[in-house]
C-alpha cells in the first residue's frame, strides 16, 4: 500500500520526501487550473521551482492518449531517466494521467501525489489505479501502480468551488455505505451548501482510512476491494454517455459532460435500489439516501430511448466476467455483496427509478 500522509503543511512533508527519494530529475504534472491555484503553494520547496514543469489541460476531457503523448514527450526532452521523480499536482485527472505516465516511462519511474480536490484526496490519488479514457470509456487503459508518496494536504479544499466538492463528498458516501452506520449518518447530516472545511478535513482522514484498508487487503482487485466499485458500474455508463455531448451543438436536453463524482452519486441511487431488489437493502435507508443526492446532484436527463447505450456502456465495465454485467451491492450498510449480476429487465428497471423514482 502507498504511504498516505496527511497534513497541514505540504511544503514540510513534501522537503522530507524528496529527500527521501533520490532522483536525477524532478518533473511536476499540474493542468492549467492546479498550476494558477496551486502551484504557488509548494513552489518555495527546495528543487520544485527548477523541475520540469508539465502543464496539461484541465478537465477529464484531457485525459487521453494525446495529453499523455505530451506527457512522455515532455519527460523525455527534460532528459528522463529511470531514476527521474515525478510529481502529481492536482485532482483525479491529473493524479490518473501522471501516475500511468511515471508507471510506463522508461518501463516506471517513482512518483508522488499531492491531491488539490476532495476527490483526488479520498479517491483517486490513493490506492494505486493510474490510467487514461479511451475509445469514450473511462480509465480504459491504465495499471495497477503505488505511488511512492501521497501527501493530501485539506488546505487545498479550500481552492474547490462548490461542483468540486461535491463530486468528491459522493466517493465519501460510497465509503461510508460500505463502511458502518455511524460514519454514512455524519455523511448523510453533514450540509454541503455551508462548508464546515475543518469537519470535512477530520471526515477525509476517515474516507481515505475506509479506502486504505480495502486496498491493503486486495491491492489488485481480485475481491474485497470490488466494494470500492459501488455505485461505479451505472456511474461510469452516466459519465461516459455524458462525455459524448461535448461540443455538441443538438443537443435540446441540455446534456454535457459531468464530473464523477455527479456520475457516481447518480449510480449510487441506481445500485442502492438494485440492492434493495436483489440482496434485501433496507428501503428506508435506500429512500433517505436517493433524497440527499438528489437534492445535492440533481439528475442526468435521460429517457427510455438511452437505456440501449446506456446498457452497452455497462457492458464495457472491467468489473464484468465473461460478458456478463457486474455489480458491487449491498445488503445492508457495510455489508458488501461482490460479483453480483443483473439481467438487461433489471437494469431498465433501475434506470426507471432513477427517472421517476
Amino acid at each position: 500500500m502507498d504511504k498516505v500522509i496527511i497534513t497541514n503543511n505540504v511544503c514540510k512533508q513534501l522537503t522530507e520526501v524528496l529527500r527521501q527519494i533520490k532522483h536525477d530529475r524532478l518533473f511536476l504534472l499540474c493542468d492549467t487550473t492546479t498550476y494558477t491555484l496551486c502551484y504557488p503553494t509548494i513552489k518555495d520547496v527546495e528543487g520544485v521551482s527548477d523541475a520540469t514543469h508539465i502543464i496539461i489541460g484541465a478537465t477529464d476531457t484531457n485525459k487521453n492518449l494525446d495529453t499523455i503523448a505530451k506527457v512522455w514527450t515532455e519527460m523525455g526532452n527534460g532528459a528522463g531517466t529511470r531514476h527521474s521523480l515525478m510529481i502529481n499536482l492536482g485532482g483525479g485527472m491529473v493524479t490518473d494521467l501522471g501516475g500511468f505516465a511515471a508507471s510506463t516511462f522508461k518501463r516506471g519511474i517513482p512518483f508522488v501525489n499531492i491531491p488539490t480536490t476532495l476527490l483526488s484526496m479520498v479517491d483517486a490519488s490513493v490506492g494505486g489505479k493510474t490510467g487514461i479514457n479511451f475509445n469514450g470509456l473511462k480509465n480504459e487503459i491504465g495499471v495497477f501502480n503505488q505511488p511512492a508518496t501521497v501527501i493530501i494536504d485539506t488546505q487545498f479544499l479550500r481552492t474547490l468551488d462548490h461542483q468540486n466538492v461535491c463530486s468528491g463528498y459522493a466517493e465519501m458516501l460510497k465509503h461510508g455505505l460500505i463502511s458502518d452506520n455511524t460514519t454514512f449518518a455524519e455523511l448523510l447530516s453533514f450540509d454541503l451548501d455551508n462548508v464546515d472545511y475543518a469537519h470535512l478535513a477530520q471526515m477525509v482522514g476517515t474516507s481515505v482510512a475506509v479506502k486504505e484498508r480495502i486496498v491493503t487487503e486486495d491491492p489488485q482487485e481480485h475481491g474485497i476491494r470490488k466494494a470500492l466499485n459501488l455505485g461505479h458500474t451505472v456511474g461510469h455508463a452516466f459519465e461516459s454517455f455524458a462525455l459524448q455531448f461535448e461540443n455538441t451543438h443538438d443537443n435540446p436536453r441540455g446534456i454535457h459532460p459531468v464530473l464523477h463524482g455527479y456520475a457516481v452519486a447518480w449510480g449510487l441511487i441506481c445500485e442502492l435500489y438494485l440492492s434493495c431488489v436483489k440482496t434485501g437493502f433496507p428501503t428506508a435507508t435506500m429512500r433517505k439516501t436517493v433524497q440527499f443526492i438528489k437534492d445535492a446532484y440533481g439528475t442526468l436527463p435521460i429517457t427510455c430511448d438511452d437505456y440501449p447505450q446506456l446498457f452497452e456502456l455497462m457492458t464495457h465495465d472491467k468489473k464484468n466476467i465473461a460478458g456478463t454485467i457486474n455489480f458491487t451491492l449491498l445488503g445492508g450498510i457495510g455489508d458488501i455483496r461482490i460479483n453480483q449480476t443483473a439481467t438487461k429487465e433489471e437494469i431498465y428497471e433501475i434506470l426507471d427509478f432513477f427517472r421517476e423514482g
